[in-house]
This record gives C-alpha cells, structure tokens and sequence, in this order.
C-alpha cells in the first residue's frame, strides 16, 4: 500500500503507524511521483527504515547529505534523522519501504548491547546499502523477503518477520562501522527541530526571521546557516514551500478557491501565491485544482 500524502505533526514527525495487525513494523511500495507533492516531502520518524529501490533512482536527502540510490540498492535511515526523497531523471522511481520500531529489532536482553548503541550514535543518519557488498546484499535480499512475506500471509509469517530482522540487524552491525556519539550532534538536531515545528506551527501567520531564529535559541545568522546547511535554502524560502505544500491538500477540496486557501496557508496577496506556486509546481493552482478534480473521475 503506498502513502501518497505523507501526514506529519509541527515537529515533522511522521503520524504514520507504521506496524501490521501484530507486529510493529510495515512494508510497502512506494512510487515517488505519486505522493501528492510529487516527491517524499521532509519528515521523520522513530522507526527504523530500510530502503530497496525496485526501479529507477532517486536522490535521498538524509540530514545534511544527499545520496543517489538507484534500482537493486537501498539504505538504511537512522531513528529521529530528517530525510526526503526525490526521483532523478524523471526514472519512475519506486522503492520498498520497511520502517520497524528499534525495540522489535532484538529482544529486551540484547537491546541494549547491539541496538542502543546504534541507535545513540550521531555518526550513523545513515548507511548507503550497496549490493555489491555481502553485508549489504544480505540485507536487501531479506527486505524483498519480508515484503513478499507480508503480501502472502502464509502461517506463522511474523515468527519468518522476525527472525528475518535479526538477520537484517547482524548483518548490518557486522559491517564494522565505528560508532560515535557527538553532543554538538544531538544539539543542532533537536535545534532544527525546534525551529520547524515553530514554522509548522505559525505558518498560516506572518513570519519573521527573527521570529524563526528565537524558536531555535539562534542567532538571524546561525539559524540561516543552519537551514542552508541541512535544507540548502533560506528559512523563509522554506516557509515559502511549506505553504505551498499545505495548500496542495486544500486545494483539492471541492468547494475551495484559489484565493482563500492562498488566505489559508499565509499569503497575504493571490496574486503573490500564483506566482509562487507556478514557479514551484510548474503550473497554476487552478491547474493543479483541476488536474486532481479529473483524477477522480
């Protein structure tokens, strides 16, 4: 089952549940241009997430760094890391999706000996999951186990899940990655957080820098360092997006115009908006509006 509309609190934070009936985990497919930004929008989550890219490539944004990830490799992204994902080339890109929650990685005994640790270090947002690599192949190989696994249902399948995660976890640590632990790491983190669920939280509103800056206990200077750094662009670029991003949603309303939702998510001039959002979307917002009213159709 894929996401197409990612639903994220003020803080990013993925509301997904990601689990089946039993087991704290999922598995899907997702295929990039169809969520309805046209690209896997900022978010993140507790879970642990394991990539397998099925067709094409995309560029994965993982905090800081950008990472090309093309068909028969994957990732692994960290608990708590800030991450995205766009197609490249116009590929079609598709990938398996498997998020698990750290505490179902390996039992309570072993948890804090072979998990924790992992899941603590500020080194490791994430690793590149190449297959040419053994460690790595094992890995990818068992993601499109589980998948198929979930598919089918067949008896005792979450006993299959879970020993498969342990194989998954061995291999994974067994790549030898010394670990790290960075307070400055763990500050600036929970800083662009901090400002990002104050812009999430305001963005209908009229919005400073000054304003963005107090949210992360920043200076106007540092906290524009800090967007550029992670998000390679302004805050109030990012605003800018943010709200043209909420207004997707509101758009495809029935009975929604142009101009309120432009009032709706913080522009203060239609005019203003259309232009914004043509040079974002490439098209109109009543393009757009009319684009999703004939998909439903």
């Amino acid at each position: 089952m894929q996401i197409k509309d990612f639903k994220v609190d003020q803080s990013l934070k993925e509301l997904t549940e990601h689990r089946t009936v039993v087991l704290p985990i999922a598995c899907y497919e997702t295929t990039i241009n169809q969520n309805i930004n046209g690209y896997i929008p900022l978010h993140w989550h507790d879970e642990f997430q394991f990539v397998l890219v099925v067709k094409g490539e995309a560029i994965f944004q993982i905090n800081e760094e950008n990472i090309m990830v093309q068909a028969g490799e994957g990732l692994f992204i960290n608990s708590g890391c800030l991450h995205m994902a766009k197609e490249k080339n116009d590929s079609g890109c598709a990938y398996i999706c498997l998020n698990v929650s750290p505490s179902f990685v390996l039992s309570q005994e072993l948890y804090s000996a072979f998990v924790n640790p992992y899941l603590k270090a500020t080194n490791l947002p994430y690793l590149y999951l190449d297959s040419k690599e053994l460690w790595a192949n094992n890995i990818l190989s068992t993601i499109m186990k589980i998948n198929q696994l979930i598919k089918e249902y067949p008896p005792y399948y979450e006993i299959d899940i879970s020993l498969y995660l342990t194989l998954i976890w061995k291999n994974l640590i067994m790549n030898g990655i010394p670990l790290e632990y960075e307070q400055t790491e763990v500050l600036k983190s929970a800083r662009m957080k901090q400002m990002l669920n104050w812009i999430h939280l305001h963005y209908a509103e009229k919005i400073l820098l000054d304003d963005i800056a107090r949210a992360g206990q920043l200076s106007r200077s540092e906290c524009c360092r800090y967007f550029k750094r992670i998000l390679k662009k302004t805050p109030l670029n990012y605003v800018m997006d943010y709200r043209i991003q909420k207004s997707l949603i509101l758009l495809q309303q029935p009975d929604s115009n142009v101009t309120d939702v432009a009032y709706q998510v913080g522009f203060n001039s239609t005019s203003y908006f259309i232009d914004k959002f043509r040079k974002l979307m490439n098209m109109t917002p009543l393009a757009y509006k009319k684009i999703k009213i004939m998909d439903r159709l």
